[in-house]
């Protein structure tokens, strides 16, 4: 199996890239910077250097041939401002669909974020005033972006995980369509993309996820 990862660079996505290619498969890391190419091959993933707030979905169809899967792992960072919310956590993430539909890619996992659809509509606007109206623009682009893929002809996952740690992986979650708030290790976050791509589990489901005590296969099992 050939998976793309959007926003390759990222923890998850550096995680998720050495776990494809330790079970066998292929890992493309999509990263705008050619910097990052050294990082992402030391994980045993193939560089892709293009800008998904620049390329349009015609283009990245054609650098997306023959990849099975794709997954939207991509996040403007927590020091960017609210427009880049905009136009990577929502935006990007649709042009990653657009391509992947293009040249018929249906299989879809996205990382978002909990309570992404429990913004302030009043004050997730831009330009933001303060920290927290970007931290709620954010919100609202996982929420928009989230709405777009559910709406598309596509094999698609959705994983909003709790705050992310930097902890060893635990290999245990507490997953359902809404979980109180809690944290989870980034690792495990990338171990249930894994096992949702390769076991083809939770399928057209969106569920939020924290540390817990089911074992991850078996918990998108229950999902699906």
């Amino acid at each position: 199996m050939k998976i793309a990862i959007a926003g390759g660079h990222g923890q998850i996505a550096l995680l998720l890239a050495r776990l494809i290619t330790d079970a066998g498969h292929d890992a493309v890391a999509i990263i705008r910077n050619p910097a990052h190419v050294t990082d992402v091959e030391q994980q045993g993933a193939t560089a892709m250097v293009v800008d998904l707030e620049q390329v349009d979905d015609d283009e990245l169809a054609l650098r997306l041939r023959g990849v099975d899967a794709v997954v939207f792992a991509a996040g403007a960072g927590p020091n960017s401002g609210a427009e880049r919310k905009e136009t990577v956590d929502r935006d990007a993430a649709i042009t990653l669909a657009d391509a992947a539909e293009r040249i018929g890619v249906r299989r879809y996992v996205m990382v978002s974020a909990m309570g992404a659809d429990s913004y302030d509509r009043e004050r997730a606007v831009v330009p933001a005033r303060s920290e927290d109206d970007v931290f709620q623009v954010y919100l609202r682009a996982k929420s928009e972006a989230d709405a777009n893929i559910r709406m598309r002809n596509l094999r698609w996952t959705i994983i909003r995980p709790g705050a992310l740690l930097d902890t060893p992986p635990q290999g245990t979650v507490h997953v359902d369509r809404t979980v109180p708030r809690g944290s989870i290790p980034r690792a495990d976050v990338a171990a249930l993309v894994l096992h949702a791509l390769l076991d083809d589990t939770a399928v057209g489901v969106q569920f939020e996820v924290t540390s817990g005590n089911t074992p991850i296969p078996a918990a998108l099992h229950a999902l699906s």
